[in-house]
C-alpha cells in the first residue's frame, strides 16, 4: 500500500512538472520586456562591451528573486498579496499596493508604446492605431483563452527572444572586448553609469514578476484540481527541486538574452558612435544601416513578441493583486463571468496603459526612467518575501535554506547599494 502511495505520488510530482516546466521560462522572458530591451540597449550604445560584465552579476540575483517568489506561492498556497494581506496592517498593504499598481501600469504603457515603435520599424502603421490594436488582442487572449492556452502561448512567445542571438551574430562583435567586458567589472562613478545601473537592475528584478510568479505557481495547482486552499498549502522536496531547476533555465534564459542585447549594441551603435539610444525601438532602426537589415528586422520582431508576453503579465499581475488584496475572487483558470472583479480589474488597467499613451506622455522615452523606478520599489518588495519565507508560520517550517538566505539578502545589499550610489552621483557627481 506504502508502495502504491509513494508511485501515485511519484506520477503526480511528474504531472505537475510536465504542466508547470516553462514557468521560470515564461517569467524570465516578460523580465526582458521592450522596456528592459530599451535598458539594455541603450547601455550598450552608451558604454559598450564595458556593460557586459552587468549580465552574469543580476544572474544569481534573478534567480534568488524569482525562486523565492515561486517557493512562497507554491508552500502557502496563495499568491504574495493574499499573504501580505494575512499577515501585515491593512494600510501597510495599501501603501504597498499603490506602489506596485502604479508601477505596472506604467511599465505597462511604455510597452505598448515600445511594441508600436517597434510595428511602425516594420511597417509603417501609425503609432495609436497599433496601441490600440495591440492592447485589443492582448484583452482577447486574456478574456476568452484558458489559462492552460495562454501559459503555452506564453511558452513560444519567449523563444521568440532567441532573435537577439541572430542579430548579435550579425553584429559581428570583436571577441577579445566581449572577453575583458564579461569578466572584467568597470564601474564609472557618474551619474549616466549609476543610473543605467540601477536601471537595469530595476529591469531584471521587477517587482512585477514576484507576484507573477508566485500567483502562476497557484494557478498551476488549480490546474491539477487543487482548488481550495487547504489541497495546496505545502510542497515536497521534490516539487521545490524541480521548481528551482525550471527557475534556473529560466533566468539563464533571460540573461544570455540580455548579453545578447548588450553585445549586438555595443558591436555597433557604441563602435558607431550612436551612444544616445533612448528605446528599443530606435535601436533596431539604428542597427539595420550598421549590421544589416536583418539585424533590425530581427531586433524589432523580439521586442513585439516579448511586449506581447510582458503586457499582460503586468496587467494581470495587477489585477492579482488589487483582488488579492480585497478578498475578490481571481484566476485566469475562472471564467470572465465568475472572476468578475479581476477580468474587469484586467480590462481597467489595460485601458489605462492605452489612456497613457494618448495623453501627451511619451513612454518611450521614459523607459530607462521606469527601470529606474523599479529598482527602488524592489527593495521594499524583496525585503517582504524575505520576511516572508522565513517566517515558520507562512511557510509551515519549510523556510529558507542558509545559503539562500545569504544570496537573498545579498541581493538586498546590492540593490540598497545601487539606490544609494544613484543618489551619491546626483549629490556629488557632475551631469
Amino acid at each position: 500500500m506504502r508502495n502504491r502511495n509513494r508511485k501515485q505520488s511519484d506520477s503526480n510530482v511528474r504531472k505537475g512538472f510536465w504542466r508547470s516546466i516553462g514557468l521560470g521560462l515564461i517569467t524570465g522572458a516578460a523580465d526582458d520586456d521592450p522596456s528592459a530591451i530599451g535598458t539594455y540597449a541603450s547601455a550598450g550604445a552608451k558604454f559598450g562591451f564595458s556593460f557586459l560584465w552587468t549580465v552574469p552579476f543580476l544572474f544569481p540575483m534573478m534567480f534568488a528573486v524569482v525562486y523565492l517568489s515561486s517557493k512562497l506561492g507554491q508552500v502557502a498556497g496563495e499568491g504574495l498579496f493574499a499573504v501580505i494581506e494575512r499577515q501585515y496592517p491593512r494600510w501597510f498593504l495599501y501603501i504597498v499596493l499603490v506602489g506596485v499598481l502604479i508601477g505596472n501600469v506604467f511599465e505597462a504603457a511604455a510597452d505598448l508604446g515600445g511594441m508600436a515603435a517597434a510595428i511602425n520599424v516594420l511597417v509603417p502603421v501609425p503609432q495609436r492605431v497599433t496601441v490600440v490594436i495591440v492592447a485589443a488582442v492582448v484583452l482577447a487572449l486574456q478574456f476568452w483563452g484558458s489559462y492552460t492556452f495562454i501559459r503555452n502561448t506564453f511558452r513560444w512567445l519567449a523563444l521568440a527572444l532567441l532573435a537577439y542571438l541572430g542579430s548579435s551574430l550579425l553584429a559581428r562583435p570583436e571577441l577579445l572586448p566581449t572577453l575583458k567586458g564579461t569578466f572584467v567589472p568597470t564601474i564609472q562613478f557618474n551619474r549616466e553609469f549609476l543610473s543605467l545601473l540601477v536601471a537595469a537592475i530595476g529591469c531584471s528584478l521587477s517587482a512585477y514578476i514576484f507576484t507573477w510568479q508566485s500567483n502562476e505557481e497557484v494557478e498551476e495547482q488549480i490546474a491539477m484540481g487543487k482548488k481550495k486552499l487547504a489541497e495546496r498549502r505545502g510542497a515536497s522536496d521534490q516539487e521545490l527541486r524541480l521548481t528551482r531547476r525550471d527557475v534556473m533555465v529560466g533566468m539563464f534564459f533571460s540573461s544570455l538574452i540580455i548579453y545578447f542585447i548588450v553585445l549586438s549594441t555595443a558591436a555597433t551603435l557604441f563602435r558607431a558612435g550612436k551612444n544616445d539610444i533612448q528605446t528599443a525601438a530606435e535601436a533596431a532602426q539604428a542597427l539595420a544601416p550598421l549590421a544589416g537589415p536583418a539585424a533590425g528586422i530581427l531586433f524589432a520582431v523580439g521586442i513585439v513578441a516579448v511586449g506581447f508576453l510582458a503586457v499582460p503579465v503586468m496587467t494581470a499581475g495587477a489585477a492579482y493583486d488589487l483582488c488579492q488584496t480585497f478578498r475578490w475572487r481571481y484566476s485566469l483558470n475562472a471564467k470572465p463571468r465568475e472572476a468578475k472583479a479581476f477580468y474587469a480589474a484586467i480590462a481597467a488597467f489595460t485601458l489605462i496603459a492605452v489612456a497613457i499613451n494618448f495623453a501627451g506622455i511619451n513612454p518611450m522615452r521614459a523607459l530607462v526612467w521606469a527601470g529606474i523606478v523599479q529598482g527602488f520599489s524592489t527593495p521594499p518588495l524583496f525585503l517582504l518575501i524575505m520576511s516572508l519565507t522565513t517566517n515558520h508560520k507562512v511557510m509551515n517550517g519549510q523556510v529558507n535554506s542558509r545559503a539562500l538566505n545569504i544570496l537573498g539578502y545579498v541581493t538586498l545589499a546590492a540593490i540598497f547599494t545601487a539606490s544609494v550610489g544613484l543618489i551619491v552621483s546626483w549629490i556629488i557627481a557632475p551631469e
